[in-house]
């Protein structure tokens, strides 16, 4: 897979562009062409084919507008990228009243980070290690550390928590789309894929052999109906991530 970086692009032009502290219109002074059309149309593209299939030419084949013409709103593929990351990022909802504590909070925010992936699967072909310092991006931040504010935890925790909650959906969510995907990229369904492997299964499997294996394996495959369900190892471990994060407040309570 492809990993794209955020934050490649010239700081001054980028920011600028996050902030909207300028931006240029067409002769006409008409928004027949703008920096959220720009963005929007790329959006489009990545959502259609991917983050690999993402250039000036294309979104500009898409507006139906002369490639060099974006480049009087934006300065380039990464200048470009951050804002569709921020741009995306203002999707998620952050509803001010949860009902619930924190944990139901912390539950909302894991499954609207959930659904953005599912939205936009090439957000996870991008490495946000340096992250887009635009106000959406700044905005989600907020609102995800405010659902752990005041109970129990430092700041240093509040940070580690969220990283914690929305690393563990991004990881998840990666295994779901590859899963969503992997149809279009074999040309098999799952069970398609199963059925061509049975014959051979049947001669290797060996229960004795590997009891364990055998036993957990169909009793999951029964559960889950097939060898994975990335909506259960979404619900199930995230509420092994909000027991721990429990315990951790629990103990913090203890210690004061």
């Amino acid at each position: 897979m492809t990993i794209e970086y955020s934050g490649k692009g010239d700081p001054a032009r980028s920011l600028a562009l996050l902030w909207r502290t300028s931006e240029r219109t067409s002769r006409k002074g008409k928004p027949d062409l703008s920096v959220d059309r720009i963005v929007r149309a790329a959006i489009e593209v990545a959502d259609a084919d991917g983050l690999p299939a993402l250039s000036m030419r294309r979104v500009a084949e898409r507006l139906g507008v002369g490639t060099m013409s974006l480049y009087t709103y934006v300065p380039g593929k990464p200048e470009l990228l951050d804002l569709m990351l921020d741009t995306v990022y203002g999707e998620t909802a952050r509803p001010e009243d949860v009902p619930g504590d924190w944990r139901s909070r912390l539950t909302l925010i894991a499954k609207e980070n959930w659904a953005l992936y599912h939205r936009h699967p090439w957000l996870l072909q991008v490495a946000i290690s340096r992250p887009v310092l635009g106000p959406n991006t700044t905005a989600k931040y907020d609102y995800e550390l405010r659902a752990v504010e005041g109970i129990g935890l430092t700041d240093v925790e509040m940070d580690s928590v969220i990283t914690l909650v929305t690393g563990f959906v991004h990881g998840t969510a990666r295994g779901a789309v590859e899963a969503a995907q992997a149809e279009s990229q074999t040309g098999l369904t799952d069970e398609q894929w199963w059925a061509a492997h049975a014959p051979f299964l049947s001669r290797i499997s060996d229960a004795s052999r590997w009891p364990t294996a055998s036993r957990v394996g169909q009793a999951a495959a029964e559960a889950l109906g097939g060898a994975y369900s990335a909506e259960h190892a979404f619900e199930f471990g995230l509420e092994r991530v909000l027991d721990g994060i429990d315990a951790l407040i629990t103990r913090r309570a203890g210690s004061a």
